[in-house]
């Protein structure tokens, strides 16, 4: 099984709810890392609030690392699914 190809996602029932579970992670980073670079935005209009928006902008560079991270291990998982398929096929 190929890496990185939109029709994993439709190979079984359990692909399908892998790709829904990792979507929503994935989403969730995206908001978190979003809403942790704004608020930054606007903590650094003061300067007293300077450190606590350098603190922001390194946590959304975390969450923006994440996300491939969070898409690459979804498709590990599915190459992890299609060994098991391949060796209960070869059981039979």
């Amino acid at each position: 099984m190929k890496l990185f190809r939109p029709g994993n996602r439709e190979k079984s029932e359990e692909h399908k709810r892998i790709y829904a579970l990792y979507e929503l992670w994935y989403t969730a980073v995206d908001f978190m890392a979003a809403f942790t670079f704004l608020i930054g935005s606007v903590l650094f209009f003061s300067e007293s609030t300077q450190t606590a928006a350098t603190w922001c902008f390194v946590i959304g560079s975390i969450c923006f690392a994440l996300k491939p991270t969070i898409r690459l291990a979804r498709e590990l998982r599915y190459y992890q699914l299609g060994e098991i398929d391949t060796l209960a096929d070869r059981l039979r």
